[in-house]
């Protein structure tokens, strides 16, 4: 039995059912640039709002994805090939942007931080219900504000309360609709897929 037999046998995140027969090394590095690109992908599905920087993405949506369907390490990695391709000036960053910095990049930060942390969970059951889902995704988006206010407050020179109230208050709604559809989703998915391996 290979290695890829034996995940299949005890999945723990959604990505291990997926059916490509490579090396896992290859396997993993598909993954991760799949992950990558989705996100890359939902940052210009971006919306600006008025007094606000901050414009509305799909990004995190995909972000909290992304950690739940890959797990810990190949999630960490591919926000890495986002935040790092990014900056170095693949124009995928929202309104296809590129670069280093700018009032909104401590969000991607949050990235790099939360999808593994989604992917650590996930990988323990916490996308399997739909209660656990939304606390696994709930913590996702928290900690992506947790990074991205502060670098709005540092670069735009604000205070604390005038990054919350441009770089969070506005998005509490929308992310919270984002952290229920992932919350339905993720269960449904594990559910079709035991379905078809039973």
């Amino acid at each position: 039995m290979t290695t890829y037999d034996l995940q299949l046998s005890r999945p723990r995140v959604l990505s291990e059912l997926v059916a490509v027969r490579l090396p896992l090394g290859a396997r993993s590095a598909l993954l991760v640039a799949a992950g990558a690109g989705l996100v890359g992908l939902s940052a210009q599905l971006s919306v600006p709002l008025p007094g606000t920087p901050v414009p509305v993405t799909g990004q995190t949506f995909a972000v909290l994805l992304v950690g739940a369907v890959l797990g810990w390490q190949q999630a960490a990695a591919s926000m890495a090939v986002y935040l790092l391709a990014g900056g170095l000036g693949v124009p995928w960053l929202s309104h296809g942007g590129s670069g280093f910095g700018g009032a909104t990049f401590g969000y991607v930060v949050g990235f790099v931080v939360a999808a593994p942390v989604v992917g650590w969970l996930a990988s323990r059951g916490g996308d399997r219900t739909v209660a656990r889902s939304v606390a696994t995704m709930a913590l996702g988006t928290a900690l992506i504000y947790a990074c991205g206010l502060p670098w709005l407050a540092h670069s735009a020179h604000l205070s604390a309360g005038q990054a919350w109230h441009l770089g969070a208050r506005p998005f509490l709604v929308g992310d919270a609709i984002k952290v229920g559809l992932a919350a339905g989703l993720l269960p449904g998915a594990w559910a079709l897929a035991r379905r078809f391996r039973d």
